[in-house]
């Protein structure tokens, strides 16, 4: 099962009610972050969140919001004396400011940073893969997905049944060669499985203009975490956001089955953002607040830490 933590869920500056962006998403026994706003080490210290399970760190953007919570994140690792390397991911110029970050005051990490420069790519890690493609901002900037590999179906008793086998050391070896011969019978392994289940994907935009290029990524996705920064084209302005009814329609667009609203404008208090949401938003969708918790798997699960 996958789980998504929002540490922080707020957009341009913290407040008292929420922190600025930050999603850990906590996979297999480690922690993948996109984003590290200012306050994202207090925000994974109120989680019970070790920094030292962080393997990834994937910033969309870089704007003061997006990132500046990566010092005390590094600082606090190196204080901590971590050995395991840190990899770092974003859009052009990323080695460039990451650089600059390790050149500004007397620190030096104890450990190995691998910084890496990202287009639209597709890198795979095991179970998953992440994927990134291209928003509209103003800067470079990236929108993320998490794709759990599809995973095949359970063997089935009837079927097995149906061949005149039973149940033996033969589905282990078939489980790993793909096809086995069993009394004279090839099988293969969809011969005795259901059917395979799709894995887990989310997509999360980062800073954005509603674009295409968005809809594409998301088309299917179990959850689209869309920025919705404000509630109006008005209150937009000249400003490369979107609104709640632009990401509500990208979601419809794209098919995706739960929306969550992210990187609310700080001049909007909760009730106030979920009260227009409602009247403008007729998809399925939550707002998720700072340590909310959403576990994603054959259905979602929305509870919080606080």
């Amino acid at each position: 099962m996958l789980e998504i933590i929002f540490l922080g869920t707020g957009g341009i500056m913290p407040n008292k009610e929420r922190n600025v962006p930050s999603i850990a998403l906590r996979y297999g026994g480690e922690v993948i972050l996109w984003d590290a706003g200012e306050g994202t080490m207090r925000q994974l210290n109120i989680a019970k969140i070790s920094p030292m399970k962080v393997e990834k760190i994937f910033i969309t953007h870089f704007h003061g919001d997006h990132y500046l919570g990566l010092m005390s994140l590094l600082q606090t690792m190196t204080l901590w004396d971590r050995k395991k390397p840190l990899h770092i991911y974003g859009p052009k110029y990323t080695f460039k400011f990451v650089q600059s970050y390790l050149e500004s005051g007397f620190f030096r990490p104890s450990f190995e940073i691998h910084v890496h420069e990202l287009g639209e790519a597709r890198l795979k890690f095991g179970e998953y893969e992440i994927w990134s493609f291209k928003v509209e901002h103003g800067i470079p900037a990236l929108g993320y997905v998490f794709k759990e590999r599809d995973r095949r179906g359970n063997f089935e008793l009837r079927k097995i049944e149906e061949l005149g086998l039973k149940p033996g050391p033969w589905m282990k070896e078939l489980e790993i060669k793909g096809r086995v011969v069993v009394d004279g019978k090839e099988i293969q392994l969809e011969d005795v499985t259901g059917d395979r289940k799709k894995g887990v994907k989310v997509v999360y935009t980062g800073d954005t203009l509603p674009c295409e290029r968005v809809r594409l990524f998301s088309e299917n996705a179990d959850l689209l975490i869309h920025e919705a920064t404000y509630l109006s084209e008005e209150d937009r302005g000249e400003s490369y956001h979107s609104t709640v009814s632009e990401a509500c329609q990208t979601a419809k667009r794209a098919k995706v089955k739960l929306l969550a609203l992210f990187h609310r404008a700080f001049r909007y208090t909760y009730d106030e953002y979920a009260e227009k949401a409602k009247e403008l938003c007729s998809h399925n969708f939550i707002i998720p607040r700072d340590f909310d918790v959403l576990r994603l798997g054959d259905s979602y699960e929305l509870s919080s830490l606080r």
